[in-house]
This record gives C-alpha cells, structure tokens and sequence, in this order.
C-alpha cells in the first residue's frame, strides 16, 4: 500500500471544488474542509474523554484534552491564514454559495453538547439532514463532559449540590443570557 492509498489522496484532493473562478475561493474552501476534519477529531477526542471522566480513568483524559488544546491552536492559526482575503476578495464568491453557512455545521453543534453548551433550540437547525439530526440529538440527551465531570467530583467526596449533579442534562449547562454593556 502506498502512502497515497493509505490516505485516500486522491478522493481527498478531488474534494475541492470551488463554484466560482475567483482565486480566492480555493483557500475558503480549504479552510473549512479542514476545519471540519479537526472537529471530526476533536470529536473523536471528546467521546473518549467523556468515557474516561465517566470511568473515572483521568490520566488518558488528560492526554486527550491536551491534544484538543492543540488541535484548537491548529484552527486559529487556519483562520489567520483566513484573514489575509479581505472581506471584497469574499464578496466576489459569496453569492454561489446560496444560504451555506458555517453555522450550519452539526460538528460545530456536537463539540458544543458533548462539552455542554447544550440548547434544544440549535437542533432544528439540523433536521433536513436525518444522521445529523439523530447524532445531535443522542448528544443533547446523553451526559456531557461538564455533567461526567460534576458526577465524578460527587463520587469522589466533593460537595455538589444535588440540584447540580441530577440537572436535566439536555438543558443548557449555564443560563445563556444576551449581552449587555458594562454599566447598562
């Protein structure tokens, strides 16, 4: 097997695939598709961390979360090398895009649940897409690595409330409220 086979590259490579003749449009793509392998990784990273807070194994945790410390360096550093096209460089492909939007991503919304940032509302986003969906929605109702983590601490001897350790989980894990100025 070759290195080229192990990896799939020509699959990979051909995925690029710009729908307008700007030059810039290559990188945005390859920004994102990028991006999203990261997540799928962090992902990867994150259902195992939970496991192992939940199993109480925190050594391999901790190594894990390292790595997603990392991988989160990998992603802003990608978005800098974003920055250097200018918001008329982006301008000049954005219509063909139609309503795409990064927000739309269900990776994005799975690292957020499996953390903990969990709110009902940001599935139905997803719903067009029935196996995004489902895996949002297992995520929404399955214990976070906040919600291992609170169950951990208790089962350790720390004084958690119950009202914190038997919350709904599918509930965000902090009120989530609009911003405001200092001072206002």
């Amino acid at each position: 097997m070759s290195y080229s086979e192990y990896l799939h590259l020509p699959e990979l490579l051909a995925l690029q695939q710009p729908l307008s003749a700007e030059h810039d449009e290559l990188l945005f793509v390859v920004i994102h598709q990028t991006t999203e392998l990261w997540m799928k990784l962090c992902i990867h990273e994150l259902r195992a961390v939970v496991q192992h807070v939940h199993d109480g194994d925190l050594s391999p945790a901790f190594k894990m979360l390292a790595r997603i410390g990392r991988i989160q360096s990998h992603l802003t550093e990608a978005w800098e090398t974003l920055a250097t096209m200018t918001p008329a460089d982006y301008l000049r492909f954005r219509h063909t895009l139609g309503t795409a939007s990064g927000l739309q991503s269900h990776q994005y919304r799975l690292i957020e649940f499996l953390l903990g940032a969990k709110d009902p509302a940001m599935l139905q986003l997803h719903r067009s897409d029935p196996a995004n969906y489902a895996e949002l929605e297992a995520a929404l109702n399955a214990p976070s690595l906040y919600d291992e983590t609170l169950q951990l601490l208790a089962r350790r001897g720390f004084d958690i409330p119950a009202n914190v350790t038997e919350r709904d989980g599918r509930r965000p894990t902090w009120p989530i409220r609009p911003w405001r100025p200092l001072g206002s």
